[in-house]
């Protein structure tokens, strides 16, 4: 069985990916390290980890340890995603992995130089309704893809949480912008050539709290938008020639909304449901993970498209500064 580490007891760990990991089929967890030792082992405690560690490094250095899985604030992920693999860990570790695309090419040198696998923690592509879409698309079951429009958004105007602190890599963009940009660029295989953004951003936090941004692909359009200080929402929909697909729940399935999918024709006359009940994406991430970990030939989210989809959020960045088109 696989051995995982998690640096930190955030609350993404305690509430996604820890349990993800106890319910998984080839793997335990074995330890968490906290820089308060007593956190680390409470949360040990609660999720049956057999080592708790006061220190990341401590952790790092243990030889009960295969992998990790590093849910710090998006700050400290590059340093520590290399520390990792320099100690010869697998590393899984959360979105966004960095803040410029540019520091990510020398964690895939380290990657190789150390022979481990390393991934940026995109559950939504191990998700059987994104691989449905994906297909579909393929198929040609809505014809030529000419528009994609999506949405996310969610209400957080706490200081002290790290998506509304600028230094540890707070703001909308990187917390939920990267999601209709990877799930766009996953279900149609295309990468987009220029952005238009419309950036706001809060006076105290200084955070983007809301972003419209324009993408163009060559062949279709991208178009959403984020806010991190307007009511909940998600939705992705495909808009093809013969018919479109609409994704409820494209992030967070089972919580926004049920896993399903609709497939509706060119007249809107008929539509096609196809749902996903009890799927746990946290969980067939881990698992594709350690399969890939362990020499298998599962598809992973390699450090090569995490390059790919920041150069995006970079561009976007780019683009709200000016009133022009920014290539990607």
């Amino acid at each position: 069985m696989f051995r995982w580490g998690v640096l930190s007891t955030a609350k993404i760990g305690r509430e996604q990916l820890l349990p993800a990991i106890v319910d998984s089929e080839n793997g335990v967890l074995s330890a968490i390290a906290s820089r308060d030792l007593s956190k680390a082992k409470a949360l040990g405690e609660r999720f049956g980890a057999r080592h708790a560690f006061g220190s990341y490094e401590e952790l790092l250095a243990s030889k009960e340890v295969d992998g990790v899985y590093i849910p710090l604030p998006t700050s400290q992920h590059v340093e520590w995603t290399a520390k990792a693999i320099e100690a010869g860990k697998h590393v899984l570790v959360e979105k966004p992995l960095a803040l410029d695309a540019k520091d990510i090419p020398p964690l895939i040198k380290l990657r190789d130089a150390k022979k481990v696998l390393v991934c940026e923690a995109f559950m939504v592509v191990y998700h059987p309704q994104w691989i449905k879409v994906r297909d579909l698309i393929a198929g040609g079951a809505i014809g030529r893809l000419r528009h994609v429009q999506g949405a996310f958004s969610y209400y957080n105007v706490d200081p002290r949480n790290m998506r509304n602190q600028l230094d540890l890599g707070g703001g909308a963009l990187p917390d939920i912008g990267v999601y209709p940009t990877v799930s766009t660029r996953f279900s149609t295989g295309k990468e987009p050539l220029r952005v238009q953004a419309t950036i706001e951003r809060d006076k105290t936090f200084g955070t983007d709290i809301y972003s419209s941004i324009r993408a163009d692909f060559g062949d279709f359009e991208l178009s959403f938008y984020l806010s991190t200080q307007m009511a909940a929402r998600q939705v992705m929909v495909f808009h093809g020639e013969k018919g479109f697909i609409e994704v409820f729940a494209p992030f967070n399935a089972g919580l926004y909304d049920h896993h399903r999918i609709e497939l509706h024709n060119q007249n809107h006359t008929e539509a096609q449901v196809f749902r996903f009940p009890g799927t746990q994406q946290y969980r067939l991430e881990c698992e594709a993970f350690v399969r890939a970990a362990q020499g298998g030939k599962d598809r992973v989210f390699t450090l090569e498209e995490s390059v790919l989809n920041q150069k995006v959020i970079d561009a976007i960045f780019r683009a709200g500064e000016k009133d022009s088109w920014e290539a990607v």
